[in-house]
């Protein structure tokens, strides 16, 4: 009582209304009964570590027993601002740590700022040289990088050694952040001017770590396997999955070249698997078309797994995604070649994206041509989709055309060769 306003207050109540059992119920303290019991021990003088994974509870379980200065000098909500300042926030991996066990209490720890002032802690120092102090001290699962370490301005170690300063040094300590505290890391992280190729690559790293499909390239086997993968390794269920997808495709940024063509892909892979929602899948198809020459081949296979599957690799997908990229060549200046004294085309360095998906395409369509399913009207409407002054040589289309034909008639005409 002499510590937490809140217990006072009640017991006073109790008290006054001469009620004989002086029973409160704080079941809903932030932290639960462990943060009580630290809080209980800091009350009777009883040693207890305070540290980055439990200060946050305790910093939300004192403010809810109101454990401020008017009540005692030195309070706990005094300790534990002292410690997050002096200590958690002044250290990356603290403030990691301490962000990380902010899921369970993120209401009460946003109204204090706890969230705010470790998300500005880690923003800071991951668009920092890590090379300058030093980080990070640790990497999660990894040993601590000392003694040693590297020297501040005034020549004090920081005794710590950073593993590398490449700009990836913090994709997998992050990683391990709830997708709510992740999103606000991002957003701090792009405030402060951090390049958008980073920013793509940890979320990349973040997808990996939590969507099965990324990990590998998709088959048909993969397709059906998926299931019974995700249920043996603790992943989350499937409309986690999706809701995360979404969300990643919501933070990545609409401009060309940024994002890889392969972790695209993969992202529109798991996408029709998990069944997400058309705007998500309109998105990616449209990343994707506005920087399809540079996509390759295998990329384009992607399999068809929807209800009615008629052919083998999902043919309508991509001819989306071609339509994507001829509007937008169209828009970013596109126009025909002009041609020499002798008719030939003149070469362009304006050309050299649709010509190269022009190759990327005659490649497809001769892949899908042995699909027997695959019907004339979507062969033809995929091959007449490319500009003819953007195949300087019809020998692909040629062969893409001549198996079309050799698989169509010997469904007809079956003959021993």
């Amino acid at each position: 009582m002499s510590k937490s306003g809140l217990l006072e207050r009640r017991i006073r109540e109790k008290i006054d209304k001469g009620e004989d059992s002086w029973v409160v119920d704080l079941s809903d303290i932030p932290g639960g009964a462990k943060a009580f019991e630290l809080a209980a021990k800091f009350c009777y003088g009883v040693k207890f570590e305070m540290t980055a994974s439990n200060v946050g509870h305790l910093r939300c379980a004192s403010d809810y027993l109101e454990m401020t200065e008017e009540i005692s000098e030195g309070n706990l909500i005094a300790q534990t601002e002292n410690f997050l300042t002096q200590t958690v926030l002044r250290s990356w991996k603290d403030s990691v740590k301490a962000l990380q066990t902010c899921d369970d209490v993120l209401d009460i720890a946003e109204r204090l700022q706890i969230v705010k002032r470790c998300v500005d802690s880690i923003a800071t120092r991951s668009c920092s040289d890590p090379d300058l102090f030093g980080w990070p001290v640790a990497q999660y699962g990894g040993p601590m990088q000392s003694p040693g370490g590297s020297l501040l301005w005034n020549g004090i170690s920081t005794g710590a050694r950073p593993r590398n300063s490449s700009p990836d040094w913090w994709y997998d300590d992050v990683s391990c952040l709830s997708l709510p505290l992740y999103k606000k890391l991002i957003s701090a992280m792009e405030y402060r001017g951090i390049s958008q190729e980073i920013i793509v690559g940890s979320l990349n790293h973040y997808a990996k770590r939590r969507l099965p499909g990324l990990n590998r390239r998709k088959s048909i086997s993969d397709v059906s396997n998926c299931l019974s993968i995700t249920s043996l390794t603790s992943i989350p269920s499937e409309d986690d999955q999706k809701y995360l997808l979404e969300e990643i495709d919501r933070l990545l940024p609409f401009q060309r070249g940024v994002t890889s063509c392969k972790l695209l892909f993969g992202l529109l892979r798991t996408a029709i698997f998990l069944k997400a929602s058309t705007s998500c899948l309109s998105n990616l198809e449209r990343r994707i078309g506005m920087q399809l020459d540079k996509a390759s081949l295998e990329d384009l296979l992607i399999p068809n797994i929807s209800e009615s599957v008629e052919t083998l690799y999902d043919v309508d997908c991509v001819q989306r995604i071609v339509d994507h990229f001829l509007a937008m060549d169209q828009e970013t200046g596109g126009a025909s070649p002009g041609l020499g004294e002798e008719g030939q085309i003149l070469a362009s360095p304006s050309l050299m994206p649709i010509t190269m998906v022009a190759k990327l395409i005659d490649g497809y369509l001769a892949e899908v041509a042995p699909d027997e399913n695959l019907k004339l009207t979507k062969f033809r409407s995929l091959a007449a989709a490319i500009p003819e002054y953007a195949r300087p040589i019809d020998d692909g289309l040629y062969r893409a055309i001549d198996i079309y034909l050799k698989v169509t008639l010997f469904r007809f005409f079956p003959f021993s060769p």
